[in-house]
């Protein structure tokens, strides 16, 4: 098995190519909209359609696009309580934790870090009730979950879903 350099189309878990100008602003881009059709893009970033499949595929084949999604508003998809809560965990525990991460649906971002925490949670949840149930009844009962925080949210700005 031959190994392939982090610039030459890389497979999964190596560093991606360097992004040149044209990439960056192929991604904002479809940051902006995932929809944009190929020709379009060409269009906008003023390079040839097949200069354009070609850069998409390979920002997709390197990992730098990982896929493409809807952004949704949680208000209006009825998640009007949302929440960051941060967990203080036992050590050693963190794979253990993400599996029942994992399942709990109102769990949208889950994070490691560092500092007087150990895990940061975006939750999204339909009122106060039932984040209240989230915290209390499901985050609090995971083995390895020493202490919760939660930091209610009262404004989302350029929120992900």
């Amino acid at each position: 098995m031959s190994s392939q350099s982090p610039r030459s189309g890389s497979p999964a878990g190596q560093i991606a190519p360097a992004l040149d100008a044209i990439d960056q602003a192929m991604l904002r881009e479809l940051t902006a909209d995932g929809r944009l059709a190929v020709r379009v893009l060409a269009e906008r970033l003023n390079i040839s359609r097949a200069n354009a499949y070609a850069r998409l595929e390979r920002l997709k084949e390197s990992g730098v696009l990982t896929g493409f999604t809807a952004v949704l508003d949680p208000a209006r998809a009825g998640l009007s309580t949302s929440a960051y809560v941060t967990l203080t965990v036992r050590q050693n525990s963190w794979r253990d934790l993400t599996e029942h991460l994992r399942r709990i649906p109102e769990v949208r971002h889950m994070a490691l870090v560092g500092g007087e925490f150990d895990v940061m949670l975006l939750v999204r949840t339909v009122d106060n009730e039932h984040l209240r149930h989230v915290v209390l009844e499901q985050l609090q009962s995971i083995p390895g979950v020493l202490g919760t925080r939660t930091l209610l949210i009262f404004d989302d700005i350029g929120n992900p879903w």
